[in-house]
């Protein structure tokens, strides 16, 4: 029999099971992802804020931001901090600070919550909590991109092309999808995706005809350069990327492949921040989704630097207020306030987020393995991770443990990588109290030798 401290702790890797079978269906889209009472005000607000002056946006956010605030302050977090209203008063809340002791910032009881957790770009396992109303705000975000080309987000026909795991990484032999939500979404592999297995993708996106392919960058620009390399092309009106940098040749190759409208939007699991573009090189705020604010880091010889931090503002569940996301946007000169607080409430754009676009691996015959980010997930006794591509043939994960690690870790290590590596690929795990750096003392979470 287990304790009731065993129990508390399957608690929400339960209910992340749950959540993802329910995700999948027509229903759990309409009493969970769009559920009317708070989905249907969030869209509203996106809408009328999308047209709206700063003034007003800046007065709805405060709103919001003073609910946050009261609910943060009856947290452990908020009481340590003293409790303050100002939001300048608050500290900067740093990933660190919530992977330690995510429980100090949770201001409900966890059964009321939707778990969630992420790696990041860093290799770092972070667990989150999120509330029924953000889940829908979530979507409502979403839905708001899809109305920006014209569809009905309800209605509309989308493929995946992310993530996702269909099947065992070295089955070869069709189909490399399913299909969810009574048949509106085609979930695709993108790590089944090569030379080889192209002709089955393009019939299926033929048969299916998509309104909408959501996609990784990288999977995106695989499916393009193959379907350029064979002749092919499709019309799909609208393509939307996020969870990775966009390309500098993504839209030519979207355009010249799919004939389709590209957005590509950014945001992180912790749902601090929400930002689109419309077009190439300019990205906007979206408008009543979180308090942004730009963190100035240094000026040199190529501009100022800025880091994101954001404070959501549906989230009642886990406020997290002033949190640092590790993401930067640079410009050419240091900004003046109300520059900086256009940008931050929507009003004018920026050129677009600093970070990595290739946390990938090659497998021997070529094909792009995506989803590699996903490897440290529920790993509980984990400082950090690295993933480092020696050969063709044979991956290295590096991970830094806590004094607690044990083999039911190494197991699920290995087991999360299986989901993503081919059998073709060995995987050995090495543990040490370090990660390799690049020369500029960063260590990425995948680095690749071939």
């Amino acid at each position: 029999m287990q304790d009731g401290s065993a129990g508390t702790k399957r608690l929400p890797s339960l209910i992340k099971q749950f959540q993802a079978q329910v995700k999948r269906t027509s229903l759990g889209d309409a009493l969970v992802r769009r559920m009317h009472f708070y989905y249907l005000p969030a869209l509203r607000v996106f809408r009328q804020l999308t047209h709206a002056g700063l003034e007003e946006r800046k007065a709805f956010a405060q709103m919001r931001l003073a609910q946050v605030l009261a609910r943060a302050r009856k947290t452990t977090y908020g009481r340590q901090v003293g409790r303050t209203t100002e939001l300048e008063a608050w500290p900067f809340l740093g990933k660190d600070a919530v992977r330690q002791n995510p429980q100090a910032l949770l201001a409900a009881p966890v059964w009321l919550t939707i778990p969630a957790s992420t790696s990041g770009t860093t290799g770092l396992p972070l667990k989150l909590f999120r509330s029924y109303a953000s889940v829908a705000v979530e979507q409502a975000a979403l839905d708001w991109l899809y109305e920006q080309a014209g569809l009905n987000p309800r209605t509309c026909k989308v493929a995946v092309l992310r993530g996702e795991n269909i099947k065992p990484p070295d089955d070869m032999r069709p189909p490399f999808w399913r299909f969810d939500a009574a048949g509106k979404r085609m979930v695709m592999s993108s790590n089944h995706l090569n030379t080889q297995t192209l002709f089955a993708y393009y019939e299926a996106l033929q048969g299916f005809q998509p309104d909408c392919l959501w996609a990784y960058p990288t999977s995106l620009d695989q499916l393009c350069r193959l379907m350029v390399a064979h002749d092919l092309s499709l019309k799909i009106p609208l393509v939307i990327t996020s969870s990775e940098m966009l390309g500098s040749h993504s839209h030519q190759l979207v355009r010249q492949a799919l004939h389709a409208q590209l957005i590509d939007y950014y945001g992180q699991a912790e749902r601090v921040n929400f930002a689109y573009s419309p077009k190439q090189g300019a990205y906007f705020f979206l408008p009543g989704y979180s308090w942004n604010e730009l963190l100035f880091v240094q000026e040199d010889e190529q501009g100022a630097l800025y880091e994101i931090v954001g404070t959501n503002l549906w989230n009642l569940t886990m406020p997290l207020v002033r949190y640092r996301t590790g993401d930067y946007v640079r410009f050419p000169q240091r900004l003046r306030p109300e520059h900086l607080e256009a940008i931050c409430f929507g009003v004018e754009p920026f050129a677009g987020i600093l970070g990595r676009t290739d946390d990938i691996l090659i497998a021997p015959d070529g094909t792009h393995l995506t989803g590699i980010d996903h490897i440290p997930r529920d790993v509980e006794h984990v400082v950090r991770m690295q993933v480092i591509q020696e050969a063709p043939d044979y991956v290295r994960i590096r991970v830094i443990p806590t004094p607690e690690f044990n083999e039911q870790d190494r197991q699920t290590i290995l087991q999360n990588a299986a989901l993503k590596i081919p059998s073709t690929m060995r995987v050995e795990i090495e543990l040490g109290d370090d990660l390799e750096r690049t020369s500029q003392g960063k260590a990425p979470f995948v680095i690749r030798r071939v």
